[in-house]
């Protein structure tokens, strides 16, 4: 599925994946609030997306589709190669970033790469550019796994499940809790981490090494 407000753009897009056999664009979207819709409408193996787009935006859209939809694959496609706009998008729930500077044939790779269910970043935008941003980079893995390794086994067992796109309801049967103990054990979790959807502790699982994709 391709998210762009730019129609050109889309055509674009849709003519050079129809060289690959593998890949079918099914649906398209000019703005994060049909995207949403569309996406559990059509349940697309991987969403292609643009960040910079009219009405909630491309942030925002990410976030909504994964807080429904946990196990969504989501390449965003941006102009946008500054390392904060890769953070952001990976931290609301995207599995891979690239940038619309990339060889065309980048765009292939990655999309079948998310689909194989890995997670693709384009490798220019993830190299550390000085020190301070490798410094920031390790600070925040340390901190997260100091999070982790001050829950609860109780909350551990609920976090990762949580990170694993189970509801609260199926945490409850798993555990063998009650459904508001496991809502309260996911508050607790979040407030912990200081985050507000189940992407975002996905996320976190996964740049921990706590959960393998």
């Amino acid at each position: 599925m391709l998210v762009d407000d730019h129609a050109v753009v889309r055509a674009g897009f849709r003519m050079l994946l129809s060289i690959d056999d593998t890949i079918e664009v099914i649906a398209e979207a000019d703005r994060g609030e049909a995207a949403c819709q569309l996406y559990l409408e059509k349940q697309p193996d991987v969403m292609v997306l643009d960040l910079s787009m009219p009405g909630i935006g491309g942030l925002e859209t990410i976030r909504r589709i994964c807080n429904r939809e946990p196990q969504a694959k989501i390449l965003v496609f941006s102009v946008h190669d500054e390392r904060v706009y890769v953070d952001r998008a990976m931290t609301a729930g995207a599995k891979g970033y690239i940038s619309k500077h990339a060889h065309p044939d980048i765009l292939i790779a990655a999309i079948q790469a998310i689909a194989e269910d890995e997670v693709y970043v384009e490798p220019s935008l993830i190299r550390d550019n000085d020190a301070f941003s490798s410094k920031c980079l390790e600070t925040r893995e340390t901190d997260y796994k100091t999070l982790i390794d001050s829950l609860t086994a109780r909350e551990f067992d609920v976090f990762l499940l949580l990170a694993k796109g189970f509801t609260a309801h199926r945490i409850a049967d798993e555990l063998c809790l009650g459904y508001k103990t496991v809502a309260n054990y996911g508050t607790q979790i979040r407030s912990k981490f200081k985050v507000s959807s189940v992407a975002e502790l996905a996320h976190i699982a996964l740049i921990s090494g706590v959960m393998k994709n």
